[in-house]
């Protein structure tokens, strides 16, 4: 068991859902945790992150810090994809093997998998098959981080550790209708139709993609446990292990906020994957669970997303 007590402990990218999370998390527990801005840190500057490890001489690192988006800004963004995301994780990893942090986690992502991986996907399918096209060239950059964590475990015997989350859900999600994942994207139309009063609600795709989603509160207690218990070469997934056709998470949304109108599935926008749900038997077997199932979870989150309304981006037309 590794000890935290006492540790100061860097979370890149505590600003984003699974950041702040992980930081609310950890001051739960009293924990000293260091965070940065991006304006005080860019994380792609390898001289700036070098100095500030330098200095700062955190005992931790989790890289919660990525350039995130849904099938749009994917498709439209590549080049910002996979090289913004490419230098954070390298510039993070290495100047934390300068300074000898005693332990790092990095949080890769089940989209990391290939698009028609045998369900559900244990963390031995990776490399084996090809990417969903729609985010290859973010999954890209987080094997490529997986690969980095277990190059600094084997050469020079560094705690480095990964993760590999199931679709994210909670507050300081990411509502922008172009960049947004599913789950938000389905929250904030639901609810524009029911303060509109719309006789429908426009669902991308055919609605028979399954999608697994996990509360950020949960994927930072896995967080947390990993840091403790947890000191190998695999990438462990975390989730629920359970999934739920898009058309049903979308009518389980439409009832949470109140909107009582049609669903319209757009069979010209893109399905994404098939199906992706996580084989998360190897997290389980080191006793950890999730606890906030989704209906409760949807419940808080469009809690937070009233509360938090005026401070969102309204969409571009």
């Amino acid at each position: 068991m590794f000890n935290l007590t006492g540790k100061s402990i860097f979370v890149a990218g505590h600003r984003g859902m699974v950041g702040s999370a992980v930081v609310r998390r950890l001051e739960a527990e009293g924990l000293t945790v260091l965070t940065r801005s991006r304006a005080e840190l860019d994380l792609r500057d390898q001289a700036g992150v070098d100095a500030f490890m330098r200095r700062e001489q955190p005992h931790v690192v989790v890289i919660a810090a990525a350039k995130v988006g849904g099938i749009h800004a994917n498709n439209t963004q590549p080049a910002e994809f996979i090289y913004d995301n490419l230098m954070i994780i390298s510039n993070l990893v290495e100047s934390s093997h300068r300074s000898n942090v005693e332990k790092l986690l990095f949080l890769g992502s089940s989209c990391s998998y290939p698009r028609l991986a045998p369900q559900p996907v244990n963390e031995d399918a990776l490399l084996t098959g090809e990417l969903e096209p729609t985010n290859e060239w973010y999954a890209i950059a987080k094997i490529a981080g997986i690969k980095l964590c277990q190059a600094y475990r084997r050469q020079f015997g560094r705690d480095f550790i990964s993760c590999q989350p199931t679709n994210l859900y909670g507050p300081n999600d990411n509502f922008d209708l172009n960049t947004s994942h599913v789950l938000p994207a389905l929250l904030r139309k639901a609810h524009e139709a029911k303060v509109s009063r719309a006789r429908e609600m426009v669902v991308w795709g055919t609605g028979e993609p399954r999608r697994e989603f996990l509360h950020v509160d949960d994927l930072a207690d896995a967080c947390v446990y990993l840091l403790r218990h947890y000191s190998g070469e695999m990438p462990l997934n975390i989730g629920w292990g359970e999934d739920i056709a898009i058309a049903d998470v979308a009518r389980m949304v439409a009832e949470t906020v109140g909107f009582r109108g049609e669903l319209a599935f757009d069979a010209s926008k893109p399905n994404g994957t098939p199906r992706k749900l996580l084989d998360t038997s190897r997290i389980n077997a080191l006793g950890w669970r999730p606890q906030i199932p989704l209906k409760e979870g949807l419940k808080h989150y469009y809690g937070w997303f009233l509360e938090n309304e005026p401070i969102i981006p309204a969409p571009l037309h």
